[in-house]
């Protein structure tokens, strides 16, 4: 009497189940996909082609109405014509966009299309005797390969000496970037101090500078530092931190304002202010700090 009812019940039980096993299989699916798009999301953040405006805002020096801004994807520049470069450089450089992806070198030297009247180009340098020295490195724009492609045009591009540019210039970079991973992201300004009276290389007259800089700002809710380096155009075994200076004295240096945004009490204070041991400066020290 009972056989059919148990054979009914065993039966929805049975659709019941599969249809559990159905939605189960489908959350998992789901849920795949909603992990796979978040991975791909935090992956490409670092090849996003476009500034933060806020991050920009910061970093971006004080602006003349004279002044031939450029943006690039990884940068911005101010070009000056007379000297045929930039006065200055600036980008945020995050280590976490380094460590997302790395686009070898292209080594593909291009006039600006944006610079006015016109950048240097290869003559400029071929047999003079100079490297053409990135002011923001290769390195620090390999995150994508527009930025990588970018970072050789000629208007990023400096006279160096060549001992200089592959010897202590190239082991600032390197601190740069080790810098970017320590306190995740900082901001860079760099270029060539500018003088009337420099000697000139190529048909356009492209200044050799006697004189480099670098200052980096780490700001983060925690609090905000900043540091300077002038370096001679010329090689030099010297340690990185002999060349550090106040980023008050860069300034004096090259008539240039590097942090206006920052409120005047902190521009003020971390301008002028100078602490060497306030910086990792080997890895070593950052494990033990850690």
């Amino acid at each position: 009497m009972n056989a059919k009812p148990d054979k009914q019940f065993r039966q929805t039980t049975n659709k019941n189940t599969t249809v559990l096993i159905v939605v189960f299989i489908l959350l998992l699916v789901l849920l795949a996909i909603l992990l796979f798009t978040c991975r791909q999301q935090k992956l490409s953040t670092g090849n996003k082609y476009k500034h933060d405006s806020t991050l920009n805002a910061m970093q971006i020096p004080a602006v003349k109405p004279a002044d031939q801004i450029i943006e690039h994807t990884g940068y911005t520049l101010c070009f000056v014509p007379k000297y045929e470069q930039a006065s200055w450089v600036a980008y945020v450089l995050r280590g976490n966009q380094l460590q997302a992806a790395h686009f070898d070198r292209t080594n593909q030297f291009m006039t600006d299309p944006l610079a006015k009247p016109h950048s240097a180009d290869d003559e400029d340098y071929e047999a003079s005797g100079y490297d053409r020295g990135h002011l923001a490195s290769a390195e620090d724009m390999s995150w994508s390969a527009t930025t990588m492609a970018e970072s050789f045009y000629y208007s990023n591009m400096s006279p160096q000496v060549p001992a200089f540019n592959r010897g202590v210039w190239k082991r600032l970079e390197e601190l740069v970037r080790y810098w970017s991973s320590a306190y995740d992201s900082i901001y860079v300004v760099t270029g060539p101090v500018l003088t009337d009276g420099l000697p000139t290389i190529g048909h356009d007259n492209v200044a050799v500078p006697q004189f480099y800089y670098k200052v980096i700002l780490e700001y983060n809710p925690q609090g905000v530092r900043g540091i300077g380096f002038v370096l001679p155009n010329q090689a030099s075994a010297a340690t990185l931190k002999s060349f550090a200076v106040s980023i008050d004295s860069v300034e004096h240096l090259t008539g240039l304002d590097f942090f206006p945004k920052l409120p005047d009490d902190v521009e003020g204070k971390v301008e002028s202010n100078l602490d060497v041991n306030d910086w990792l400066w080997t890895r070593k020290r950052a494990r033990q700090a850690q």
